[in-house]
Protein backbone atom coordinates (compact mmCIF):
# COMPACT_ATOMS: atom_id res chain seq x y z
CA UNK A 1 0.00 0.00 0.00
CA UNK A 2 2.80 2.17 0.51
CA UNK A 3 4.51 1.49 -2.34
CA UNK A 4 0.97 2.27 -4.11
CA UNK A 5 0.50 5.70 -2.54
CA UNK A 6 4.05 6.60 -3.84
CA UNK A 7 3.53 5.41 -7.16
CA UNK A 8 0.41 7.78 -7.04
CA UNK A 9 2.01 10.75 -5.86
CA UNK A 10 4.64 10.04 -8.39
CA UNK A 11 1.79 9.99 -11.02
CA UNK A 12 -0.19 12.83 -9.90
CA UNK A 13 3.07 15.15 -9.40
CA UNK A 14 4.59 14.21 -13.31
CA UNK A 15 1.72 14.85 -14.87
CA UNK A 16 0.72 18.26 -13.12
CA UNK A 17 4.43 19.29 -13.59
CA UNK A 18 3.85 18.85 -17.29
CA UNK A 19 0.01 20.37 -16.90
CA UNK A 20 2.14 23.68 -16.07
CA UNK A 21 4.63 24.01 -18.41
CA UNK A 22 1.92 26.80 -20.47
CA UNK A 23 3.20 28.83 -17.54
CA UNK A 24 6.75 28.03 -17.53
CA UNK A 25 7.66 28.66 -21.16
CA UNK A 26 6.40 32.19 -21.65
CA UNK A 27 9.33 32.85 -18.92
CA UNK A 28 11.88 31.99 -21.73
CA UNK A 29 10.84 34.68 -23.80
CA UNK A 30 11.81 36.70 -26.02
CA UNK A 31 13.84 33.66 -26.93
CA UNK A 32 12.31 31.97 -30.09
CA UNK A 33 10.78 28.53 -29.49
CA UNK A 34 13.93 26.92 -31.27
CA UNK A 35 15.95 28.55 -29.09
CA UNK A 36 14.22 27.25 -26.26
CA UNK A 37 14.11 23.56 -27.47
CA UNK A 38 17.67 23.71 -28.20
CA UNK A 39 18.67 24.73 -24.53
CA UNK A 40 15.94 22.53 -23.73
CA UNK A 41 17.61 19.47 -25.19
CA UNK A 42 21.02 20.30 -24.55
CA UNK A 43 20.66 21.16 -20.55
CA UNK A 44 17.81 17.67 -20.45
CA UNK A 45 21.04 15.81 -21.84
CA UNK A 46 23.21 17.15 -18.98
CA UNK A 47 20.80 16.47 -16.13
CA UNK A 48 20.05 13.29 -17.49
CA UNK A 49 23.58 12.12 -17.12
CA UNK A 50 23.69 13.13 -13.85
CA UNK A 51 20.94 11.23 -13.03
CA UNK A 52 22.46 8.09 -14.82
CA UNK A 53 25.86 8.27 -13.39
CA UNK A 54 23.89 8.23 -9.88
CA UNK A 55 22.20 5.06 -10.77
CA UNK A 56 25.67 3.74 -12.57
CA UNK A 57 23.26 3.06 -15.81
CA UNK A 58 25.78 5.38 -17.96
CA UNK A 59 27.93 2.26 -19.21
CA UNK A 60 24.48 0.28 -20.02
CA UNK A 61 23.05 3.53 -22.07
CA UNK A 62 25.61 3.89 -24.02
CA UNK A 63 25.68 0.45 -24.86
CA UNK A 64 22.40 0.39 -26.52
CA UNK A 65 23.94 2.91 -29.26
CA UNK A 66 26.20 0.43 -30.89
CA UNK A 67 22.94 -1.68 -32.46
CA UNK A 68 22.43 -0.23 -35.88
CA UNK A 69 18.62 -0.38 -35.49
CA UNK A 70 18.28 0.84 -31.85
CA UNK A 71 20.65 3.83 -33.24
CA UNK A 72 18.22 4.92 -36.36
CA UNK A 73 14.93 4.00 -34.29
CA UNK A 74 15.92 6.44 -31.69
CA UNK A 75 16.97 8.98 -34.16
CA UNK A 76 13.18 8.66 -35.62
CA UNK A 77 12.38 9.09 -32.05
CA UNK A 78 14.59 12.26 -31.79
CA UNK A 79 12.94 13.69 -34.29
CA UNK A 80 9.97 13.39 -33.22
CA UNK A 81 10.22 14.74 -29.76
CA UNK A 82 11.90 17.71 -31.38
CA UNK A 83 8.66 18.46 -33.64
CA UNK A 84 6.90 17.76 -30.64
CA UNK A 85 8.85 20.06 -28.23
CA UNK A 86 9.03 22.87 -31.02
CA UNK A 87 5.28 23.09 -31.90
CA UNK A 88 4.23 22.97 -28.57
CA UNK A 89 6.22 25.55 -27.29
CA UNK A 90 5.30 27.64 -30.01
CA UNK A 91 1.82 27.21 -29.90
CA UNK A 92 1.65 28.35 -25.88
CA UNK A 93 3.76 31.03 -26.28
CA UNK A 94 1.58 32.39 -29.87
CA UNK A 95 -1.58 31.77 -27.42
CA UNK A 96 -2.43 28.67 -28.60
CA UNK A 97 -2.82 26.25 -25.13
CA UNK A 98 -6.32 25.71 -25.73
CA UNK A 99 -5.25 23.32 -29.26
CA UNK A 100 -2.07 22.48 -27.55
CA UNK A 101 -4.28 20.88 -24.83
CA UNK A 102 -6.43 19.06 -27.62
CA UNK A 103 -3.65 17.52 -28.67
CA UNK A 104 -2.66 15.83 -25.48
CA UNK A 105 -6.40 15.14 -25.20
CA UNK A 106 -6.78 12.95 -28.26
CA UNK A 107 -3.07 11.30 -28.16
CA UNK A 108 -4.35 8.35 -26.05
CA UNK A 109 -7.28 8.14 -28.74
CA UNK A 110 -4.57 8.17 -31.68
CA UNK A 111 -2.03 5.77 -29.77
CA UNK A 112 -5.08 3.37 -29.87
CA UNK A 113 -5.26 3.97 -33.46
CA UNK A 114 -1.85 3.29 -34.21
CA UNK A 115 -1.75 -0.23 -32.26
CA UNK A 116 -4.42 -1.42 -34.51
CA UNK A 117 -3.29 -0.05 -37.66
CA UNK A 118 0.58 -0.82 -36.58
CA UNK A 119 0.99 -3.33 -34.13
CA UNK A 120 -2.18 -5.13 -35.17
CA UNK A 121 -3.78 -4.92 -31.63
CA UNK A 122 -7.84 -5.58 -31.17
CA UNK A 123 -9.64 -2.85 -29.99
CA UNK A 124 -12.81 -4.05 -27.75
CA UNK A 125 -15.94 -2.17 -28.00
CA UNK A 126 -15.62 0.81 -26.31
CA UNK A 127 -12.40 1.75 -27.55
CA UNK A 128 -13.86 1.67 -30.73
CA UNK A 129 -16.64 3.87 -29.83
CA UNK A 130 -14.30 6.08 -28.05
CA UNK A 131 -12.31 7.11 -31.43
CA UNK A 132 -15.37 7.62 -33.50
CA UNK A 133 -16.99 10.33 -30.61
CA UNK A 134 -13.68 12.08 -31.02
CA UNK A 135 -13.54 11.91 -34.59
CA UNK A 136 -17.33 13.56 -34.51
CA UNK A 137 -15.28 16.00 -32.34
CA UNK A 138 -12.13 17.01 -34.56
CA UNK A 139 -14.50 17.21 -37.19
CA UNK A 140 -16.65 19.61 -35.15
CA UNK A 141 -13.79 22.14 -33.78
CA UNK A 142 -12.27 21.51 -37.97
CA UNK A 143 -15.92 23.59 -38.93
CA UNK A 144 -15.56 26.11 -36.02
CA UNK A 145 -11.82 26.60 -36.19
CA UNK A 146 -12.83 27.14 -40.38
CA UNK A 147 -9.41 25.02 -40.36
CA UNK A 148 -7.88 21.52 -39.21
CA UNK A 149 -6.78 21.88 -35.63
CA UNK A 150 -2.88 22.20 -36.95
CA UNK A 151 -1.06 22.15 -33.77
CA UNK A 152 -3.49 19.54 -31.90
CA UNK A 153 -2.76 16.96 -34.52
CA UNK A 154 0.85 17.57 -34.79
CA UNK A 155 1.30 17.35 -31.29
CA UNK A 156 -0.72 13.92 -31.04
CA UNK A 157 0.41 12.35 -33.96
CA UNK A 158 4.33 13.47 -33.16
CA UNK A 159 4.01 12.20 -29.71
CA UNK A 160 2.02 9.06 -30.94
CA UNK A 161 4.62 8.08 -32.87
CA UNK A 162 7.29 8.48 -30.67
CA UNK A 163 5.01 6.51 -27.85
CA UNK A 164 4.49 3.24 -30.59
CA UNK A 165 8.24 3.46 -31.64
CA UNK A 166 9.38 3.53 -27.54
CA UNK A 167 7.01 0.86 -27.00
CA UNK A 168 8.78 -1.12 -29.68
CA UNK A 169 12.40 -0.52 -28.44
CA UNK A 170 11.38 -1.74 -25.14
CA UNK A 171 14.57 0.81 -23.20
CA UNK A 172 14.17 3.18 -20.17
CA UNK A 173 12.62 6.04 -20.54
CA UNK A 174 15.38 8.57 -18.98
CA UNK A 175 17.98 5.83 -20.98
CA UNK A 176 15.90 6.65 -24.39
CA UNK A 177 16.01 10.18 -23.56
CA UNK A 178 19.34 10.94 -23.35
CA UNK A 179 20.24 8.94 -25.98
CA UNK A 180 17.74 11.17 -28.39
CA UNK A 181 18.85 14.41 -26.61
CA UNK A 182 22.44 13.08 -27.42
CA UNK A 183 21.67 12.55 -30.91
CA UNK A 184 20.31 15.81 -31.32
CA UNK A 185 23.48 17.58 -29.86
CA UNK A 186 24.88 18.44 -32.54
CA UNK A 187 22.14 20.10 -34.09
CA UNK A 188 20.92 21.90 -30.88
CA UNK A 189 24.52 22.92 -29.80
CA UNK A 190 25.45 23.92 -32.91
CA UNK A 191 22.36 26.27 -32.84
CA UNK A 192 23.42 27.90 -29.49
CA UNK A 193 27.22 28.41 -30.93
CA UNK A 194 25.17 30.26 -33.90
CA UNK A 195 23.19 31.99 -31.89
CA UNK A 196 26.17 33.34 -29.78
CA UNK A 197 28.97 34.27 -32.63
CA UNK A 198 26.36 36.58 -34.06
CA UNK A 199 24.97 38.08 -31.10
CA UNK A 200 21.72 36.77 -31.49
CA UNK A 201 21.81 33.92 -28.19
CA UNK A 202 19.73 35.15 -25.31
CA UNK A 203 21.83 32.95 -23.03
CA UNK A 204 24.14 34.81 -20.50
CA UNK A 205 22.63 38.38 -21.05
CA UNK A 206 20.50 38.13 -18.74
CA UNK A 207 20.81 35.86 -14.80
CA UNK A 208 17.32 35.61 -14.57
CA UNK A 209 16.60 34.19 -17.86
CA UNK A 210 19.90 32.00 -18.24
CA UNK A 211 18.88 30.22 -15.23
CA UNK A 212 15.36 29.70 -16.46
CA UNK A 213 17.15 28.30 -20.15
CA UNK A 214 18.66 26.15 -18.40
CA UNK A 215 16.02 25.20 -15.72
CA UNK A 216 14.37 23.93 -18.53
CA UNK A 217 16.38 20.68 -18.84
CA UNK A 218 15.53 20.20 -14.57
CA UNK A 219 12.15 20.52 -15.58
CA UNK A 220 12.29 18.20 -18.63
CA UNK A 221 14.21 15.46 -16.35
CA UNK A 222 12.21 15.89 -13.19
CA UNK A 223 8.79 14.69 -14.33
CA UNK A 224 10.12 11.86 -16.70
CA UNK A 225 11.71 10.14 -13.47
CA UNK A 226 8.30 10.73 -11.11
CA UNK A 227 6.39 9.09 -14.41
CA UNK A 228 9.06 6.41 -14.15
CA UNK A 229 8.94 5.72 -10.67
CA UNK A 230 4.88 5.82 -11.21
CA UNK A 231 5.25 3.17 -13.49
CA UNK A 232 7.26 0.86 -11.44
CA UNK A 233 4.11 0.92 -8.35
CA UNK A 234 0.41 1.99 -10.28
CA UNK A 235 -1.47 -0.55 -12.43
CA UNK A 236 -1.66 0.46 -15.95
CA UNK A 237 -5.30 1.48 -15.42
CA UNK A 238 -4.35 4.36 -12.86
CA UNK A 239 -2.04 5.55 -15.00
CA UNK A 240 -3.94 5.71 -18.06
CA UNK A 241 -6.39 7.83 -15.86
CA UNK A 242 -4.01 10.17 -14.64
CA UNK A 243 -2.38 11.28 -18.06
CA UNK A 244 -6.05 13.42 -18.34
CA UNK A 245 -4.32 15.71 -15.56
CA UNK A 246 -2.07 17.10 -18.13
CA UNK A 247 -4.41 18.55 -20.79
CA UNK A 248 -6.76 19.99 -18.22
CA UNK A 249 -4.29 21.70 -16.38
CA UNK A 250 -3.76 23.58 -19.88
CA UNK A 251 -7.24 23.73 -20.44
CA UNK A 252 -7.46 25.51 -17.36
CA UNK A 253 -4.56 27.61 -17.92
CA UNK A 254 -5.55 28.84 -21.73
CA UNK A 255 -9.08 29.39 -20.77
CA UNK A 256 -9.01 30.75 -17.23
CA UNK A 257 -4.98 32.24 -17.13
CA UNK A 258 -4.53 33.25 -20.69
CA UNK A 259 -7.94 34.18 -21.59
CA UNK A 260 -8.29 32.45 -24.72
CA UNK A 261 -11.55 32.55 -26.25
CA UNK A 262 -13.73 29.50 -26.57
CA UNK A 263 -16.87 30.11 -29.33
CA UNK A 264 -20.12 27.85 -28.49
CA UNK A 265 -18.88 25.50 -31.60
CA UNK A 266 -15.31 25.19 -29.45
CA UNK A 267 -16.85 23.93 -26.15
CA UNK A 268 -19.42 21.51 -28.57
CA UNK A 269 -16.22 20.15 -29.69
CA UNK A 270 -14.38 19.80 -26.43
CA UNK A 271 -17.33 18.23 -24.80
CA UNK A 272 -17.81 15.74 -27.66
CA UNK A 273 -13.71 14.69 -26.66
CA UNK A 274 -14.71 14.65 -23.19
CA UNK A 275 -17.35 12.23 -23.98
CA UNK A 276 -14.76 9.77 -25.65
CA UNK A 277 -12.42 9.84 -23.23
CA UNK A 278 -15.02 9.40 -20.55
CA UNK A 279 -16.19 6.15 -22.81
CA UNK A 280 -11.95 5.22 -22.96
CA UNK A 281 -11.78 5.48 -19.14
CA UNK A 282 -14.48 3.10 -18.65
CA UNK A 283 -13.05 0.65 -20.90
CA UNK A 284 -9.83 1.00 -18.90
CA UNK A 285 -11.79 0.41 -15.70
CA UNK A 286 -13.40 -2.45 -16.95
CA UNK A 287 -10.55 -4.25 -18.94
CA UNK A 288 -8.29 -3.65 -15.46
CA UNK A 289 -11.28 -5.35 -13.32
CA UNK A 290 -11.65 -8.37 -15.85
CA UNK A 291 -7.87 -8.91 -15.35
CA UNK A 292 -8.11 -9.06 -11.26
CA UNK A 293 -10.81 -11.15 -11.95
CA UNK A 294 -8.73 -14.06 -14.00
CA UNK A 295 -5.60 -13.21 -11.63
CA UNK A 296 -8.11 -13.78 -8.48
CA UNK A 297 -9.41 -17.09 -10.16
CA UNK A 298 -6.21 -18.45 -10.79
CA UNK A 299 -5.09 -17.95 -7.28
Amino acid sequence: MKSYKLGLLFGVGAYAIWGLFPLYWPLLEPSGSIEIVANRSVWTLFFCIIALSFSHQIRVTFQLMRSWNMFFKLTLTSILISINWIVYIWGVNNNHVVECALGYYINPLIIIAFGVLLLKEKMRRLQWISVGIAAVGVIVLTIDYGRPPWIALTLAFSWGSYGVIKKQLGIPALQGLTIETLISLPFYGGYMIYLGTHGESHFGQKAGLTVLLVSAGIVTAIPLLMFNGSGNRLPFTIIGLLQYITPTLQFIIGVSIRHEKMSVGSWIGFFIIWGALFALGLDLVKSNNQRENIVNAQA
